[in-house]
């Protein structure tokens, strides 16, 4: 495979978008291009600071990590606070906001959170898929909520300025945690299980109740999670636009979508199942590894019209071609997590 057909290496663009672009979920691996992070159009860069299954160890090696490629790279920073955000937008920089898929390496230990903010997390997903000591996974057969933990875990990332974010867990759980938050609540890459009956995407009240706390869906060019029931073809933008449309439409408001792509910079790890071990991953993909691709690395298991960074574009076009105007763009790009982020963060 050349880095062309490689999802995780990006064209270049030689102007910047006149938009903060905030990718609200996305992975980046050893050989990740870095250097030119800050030339695909993206201003701020949600990356799993580490693996999602990872003990307090491992998670505490993936944020020093994020600190060194700043260190390193200086057209890179971590982000700390929102101006950090529209700082690198001036200063033509790539920011990384630390983000945690998974909560694992909390175990049972409450203060952990507040470290782990003091060391530049800025983001949590409570469970990855499965059930761990404060919630289950969405892929877990059980949809029990919020453990007791669980609910402390919620106040104290309210009390720290984490930012906590219902994707990969239960129904049950996300709506117990939304309803507890006293701070808006975030779906860092879900899209609507009306159109696609995925186990990662969202019903209607999930995708409600987020936006009645004033949070932020994350609609994601993920191609398993657009693929429609019975179609055997290569999902497109317009696809993703029918996700945003829905969501709209629902809310009544452009103000609670955003993006988040889940794509890579860098080469993705080819893995039997899920580079985390989930033994339910392909229940979720296993239709889109029979007609699109199984390939893990491919462009093709992004969207046509939007599997690389730059092809934002061409989402930007559609919907200014359906009577978006610039402002909506602005919103949808950036700066509704923007205004997410400074209620939440301290």
């Amino acid at each position: 495979m050349t880095t062309t057909d490689n999802k995780g290496f990006h064209p270049t663009i030689d102007e910047d978008l006149p938009y903060i672009f905030i990718d609200s979920c996305m992975q980046a691996w050893p050989d990740a291009d870095y250097a030119n992070a800050h030339r695909h159009g993206v201003t701020a860069y949600a990356v799993t600071a580490w693996d999602p299954h990872a003990t307090v160890e491992q998670a505490l090696e993936g944020a020093m990590f994020w600190h060194l490629i700043a260190r390193k790279y200086p057209n890179t920073l971590v982000v700390e606070r929102v101006d950090d955000i529209r700082r690198a937008k001036r200063e033509g920089k790539a920011a990384f906001i630390m983000a945690a898929q998974g909560g694992d390496f909390i175990e049972n230990k409450l203060h952990r959170i507040e470290a782990f903010y003091r060391l530049g997390l800025r983001m949590l997903i409570p469970a990855y898929n499965r059930t761990n000591a404060i919630c289950d996974g969405c892929l877990d057969r059980t949809d029990s909520g919020l453990t007791r933990f669980g609910q402390l875990v919620v106040d104290e990332c309210n009390r720290v300025g984490v930012l906590l974010d219902c994707s990969h867990i239960g129904r049950r759980a996300s709506l117990e945690i939304i309803d507890r938050s006293s701070q808006p609540v975030v779906f860092s890459h879900s899209n609507v299980k009306a159109i696609v009956d995925n186990p990662r995407n969202i019903d209607d009240e999930q995708i409600k109740s987020c936006a009645a706390k004033g949070g932020v869906i994350g609609v994601a060019p993920w191609g398993p999670l657009v693929l429609k029931e019975g179609s055997t073809t290569w999902p497109t933008v317009d696809d993703l636009v029918e996700h945003i449309e829905y969501i709209v439409q629902l809310t009544g408001s452009i103000d609670h979508v955003g993006i988040g792509t889940d794509m890579s910079l860098g080469t993705y790890p080819y893995h039997e199942h899920d580079p985390w071990g989930e033994p339910d991953y392909p229940n979720y993909t296993a239709r889109y590894d029979e007609h699109i691709t199984s390939d893990v690395r491919s462009r093709l298991r992004g969207i046509d019209g939007f599997s690389t960074y730059p092809e934002v574009r061409t989402l930007i076009d559609r919907l200014l071609a359906r009577g978006y105007s610039d402002a909506d763009i602005r919103k949808l790009l950036g700066e509704n997590y923007l205004r997410v982020f400074e209620q939440v963060w301290r």
